[in-house]
C-alpha cells in the first residue's frame, strides 16, 4: 500500500466514509454500499461499484458492522483474488479473525485492524491518532510497507495479538461506553457550578453520544472480555457504595447519642 493501489472498501456508513475521505488522496477506492446513494460517493472521491468489483481490488476493506461481518466474508469469498488482502475495521479481534481464517480462501492474505478513532475524533487530522494491526495472514514485507505507510499518515502503528486487542479494549473501549451510556441514563449534563473533574467526566458522554446502539451492543457482544470488565467495575462501584453507606449510619448513630 506504499505505492497506489485499488481498495474496496464495502460498507460506506460513517466510518466507511472516514475510511473513504483518507486513503482517496492516495489510492483509487472502490465502494460498495446499496444504502449509499452515487453522489455521497463520489463526492468523497471513491468510485461507486458493484460488490463484485469492490471484492476484485488488491486491499478489500470491510466497514460493516461486526453483527454482519460473517455475512459479508460469504458475499465477497467468491470474487477475491490470488493478491487480495482482507482488511476489518472491528472493533473486536478474537471472533473475526477466527470468522476471516475459516471462510475467506487460503490465498487471501488477512490484516486484522482497529482504528482508535471514528469519524468525529478523526474529522481533522488523523496525527497523533493510533491503529492497532493484528497481522493473521499477510507476508512481513507487505505488513512492513502499510505499516510504513499508516506512520506516514500520522498514526502511532501498535501490533498485537487478537487477544491482546479484546482484554484491553474490554476496559478501554466497552467499559467507556458502558460508563458513557450509565451518564447519558441518568441524564448528566453540564452543570453551571461545576468542577474540572465534572467535565472530563461528560467528555465521556461526547464518545458515545454519536455512536449507534448496535455498535454498543455488538462491542459488549463480540468481546469475551467485557462482561467481566462490566462486573468488575460494578463490584468495585457497590463496594464504595457500601462503605459510603456504612459512614453515614456511624455519623447519624452519633448524631442521635
Amino acid at each position: 500500500m506504499v505505492n497506489s493501489c485499488e481498495i474496496g472498501i464495502v460498507g460506506f456508513g460513517r466510518f466507511g466514509k472516514l475510511i473513504a475521505k483518507y486513503l482517496a488522496v492516495d489510492h483509487p477506492l472502490r465502494v460498495y454500499d446499496p444504502a449509499a446513494g452515487d453522489r455521497e460517493v463520489t463526492a468523497l472521491g471513491a468510485e461507486p461499484v458493484s460488490l463484485e468489483a469492490a471484492s476484485r481490488c488488491e486491499v478489500v476493506v470491510l466497514a460493516v458492522p461486526i453483527s454482519g461481518f460473517r455475512e459479508a466474508l460469504v458475499q465477497v469469498r467468491p470474487h477475491l483474488t490470488s493478491d487480495s488482502l482482507v482488511v476489518d475495521v472491528c472493533s473486536v479481534k478474537e471472533h473475526p479473525v477466527r470468522w476471516m481464517q475459516a471462510l475467506l480462501p487460503s490465498r487471501a492474505a488477512i490484516l486484522a485492524t482497529h482504528p482508535m478513532f471514528g469519524p468525529d475524533s478523526a474529522a481533522e487530522s488523523l496525527q497523533g491518532r493510533k491503529i492497532v494491526l493484528c497481522p493473521v495472514r499477510i507476508a512481513p514485507a507487505r505488513c512492513a510497507a502499510i505499516t510504513r505507510y499508516l506512520i506516514a499518515k500520522g498514526l502511532v502503528v501498535i501490533e498485537t495479538s487478537p487477544s491482546e486487542h479484546d482484554r484491553q479494549i474490554a476496559v478501554s473501549l466497552a467499559l467507556t461506553h458502558f460508563i458513557g451510556r450509565g451518564l447519558a441514563g441518568m441524564g448528566a449534563k453540564p452543570q453551571e457550578i461545576d468542577t474540572e473533574g465534572y467535565r472530563r467526566l461528560l467528555r465521556i458522554l461526547e464518545v458515545v453520544e454519536n455512536d449507534s446502539w448496535q455498535l454498543f451492543e455488538d462491542m459488549n457482544r463480540y468481546n469475551p472480555y467485557a462482561a467481566e470488565a462490566r462486573r468488575e467495575f460494578m463490584h468495585a462501584i457497590k463496594a464504595v457504595e457500601r462503605r459510603i453507606e456504612k459512614g453515614c449510619r456511624l455519623m447519624h448513630a452519633g448524631l442521635r447519642r
